[in-house]
Parts: C-alpha cells; structure tokens; sequence
C-alpha cells in the first residue's frame, strides 16, 4: 500500500460523526472531518472527486445495506468507514450481528478502493462513555483484526485524551464541535502518510471547573433538548436519519454523485463544491 500518494478520489460511509454533526455551517448545513479531510486531499490533486455518503443515525445493518455498495461501485483511491457505535448504545445490542456485518462492509469495501480507513472512534469522558466502554472495546479490537486481514489502516482516536475532554463535543454530548472534527481530519490525514500540520493530540488549554450550578442547568438542557427526544425514538422506533440520504447520494435517481472543487483545474484551497453528473 502506497501511503503519502496523489489521491484523486474519498468516499466517506458511516453516520452522523462522518456525515459531520455537529460542525454547522451559516447556510445550515454540515461539514465534519471527512469534508476536511477531502478539501485538503483535493488541494494537492487537481480533478479530484469525493462523495459522503453517511446519514446521522444509521446503524451498522443499515450501513452496509445502504451505503457499502454504492461506495463499492465508485471505486475510489481512499474509502473511510466509521459504524458500529449507534449499535453499542442501544440498551439490546446483538454484538454478534455487529461483528458479522462490520466484517461484512470490510470484505466488500477493502478490494474497491487503494486505502481502506478504519477507525477507533474517539468517546466522550463521562458515565455513558463508563457504561458502554466494554462493547466499543470490542469493536475495536474487531477493527484491528479486520484491518490486518485486509490491508486496512486504522485511525486510532479513541485513546486519545484530548478528544475525550468535554469540551471538544457538542452540547448534545454525542458529536464532536468544529475543532474536534478538524482534529479528526488532522489524524486520518496522517494516517494517509501526509506529514503533520498540526498536533492533533495536544490538550486544549486548563480552564476552571464550571460551577456547580451552571453543570445542573447544563444536564437539564441536556435532558430536555437531547436525551428525552432521543429516548423518544429508541421508544418509537425512529431514528435521526429516517428519510434522509447522504449529502452525496441522490434519493430520486437512487444513487451517489461526485463533488468536485468548483476551480479544479489547478491545485489550491478549495473555496466550494460542485456536482458531477454522469
């Protein structure tokens, strides 16, 4: 595997920490780590192209039914794949079922594309993080065996102190903010190969402990704005991503689409997306 390369083309596929909540642009829309990642890789590669295909809330079944073989057939230099963890979190959690289709979307995933990224994905520190430490471990340890089989790398992230300080996730407790998916978007860079530019592992600042009252009213806006409606559609069962599409795939023509920097002819940072057809 030819690392530090000329790639022409990313496919993202997981749910809503690649699709790139919480990372909210002014027009309402969202850009993430894997949108970072792939305005660095376009500003070495002139024509490149790219193509996210993740919806927030997808479970890992829905991931490779969904998402893996339609990044399969465009057949990109570099695929990253993030799923499993939705699954850890809910209260009945079938972990063979996990391994069986995460296993799945490598075996499919792995020969269709140059790179293969896989990742650790980082955790919040704090007592859902405590309760559900042991499923992720085991998803982890999955990932490293698959990324050994089939020539796979992997992003590891989840040990990392400084993505799981608090303050690098949104108020929802569940995505990262805009730093922390640049910092994502730092570590898969070198995980390609690229020399660093920044450190993505350097701690963010001391700061005073919040006061206890300002964390209660914290945790009740929590509840009432996150918890209690996410609680609500376990309940139900709905999801976040019922009735939406990746940013990159077309729900009316059925199938994904290429971006590509709108001045792709030369290399350079890029300023906006355009849409290929055909």
């Amino acid at each position: 595997m030819e690392l530090n390369a000329q790639y022409t083309s990313l496919v993202a596929v997981g749910d809503s920490f690649t699709e790139g909540m919480s990372d909210l642009l002014p027009d309402g829309s969202y850009r993430g780590w894997a949108d970072v990642l792939a305005a660095r890789l376009a500003a070495r590669s002139p024509g490149f192209r790219y193509a996210n295909l993740a919806v927030r809330g997808k479970l890992i079944g829905q991931i490779v039914e969904e998402q893996v073989h339609v990044a399969a057939a465009l057949r990109p230099d570099v695929i990253t794949l993030v799923g499993g963890l939705n699954d850890t979190l809910r209260p009945k959690c079938d972990m063979a079922m996990v391994r069986a289709r995460l296993e799945e979307a490598v075996e499919r995933l792995a020969p269709a594309c140059k790179v293969l990224i896989l990742m650790h994905s980082p955790g919040r520190n704090g007592p859902v993080m405590e309760r559900f430490r042991p499923r992720m471990e085991e998803v982890f340890a999955l990932i490293d065996d698959l990324a050994a089989r089939h020539g796979a790398l992997v992003t590891d992230l989840y040990g990392a102190p400084s993505l799981a300080d608090p303050r690098m996730w949104d108020v929802d407790r569940l995505h990262l903010t805009s730093e922390g998916h640049r910092r994502v978007a730092e570590a898969v860079w070198q995980t390609l190969g690229f020399p660093p530019e920044s450190d993505w592992q350097t701690p963010m600042p001391e700061s005073a402990p919040a006061r206890w009252a300002r964390r209660r009213v914290d945790d009740v806006r929590f509840a009432r704005q996150h918890l209690l409606p996410w609680i609500g559609r376990r309940l139900t069962g709905r999801s976040s991503g019922d009735g939406r599409a990746g940013a990159h795939f077309d729900a009316g023509l059925g199938q994904a689409f290429w971006v590509t920097p709108e001045d792709g002819a030369t290399p350079g940072p890029v300023t906006g997306w355009r849409r290929l057809d055909g």
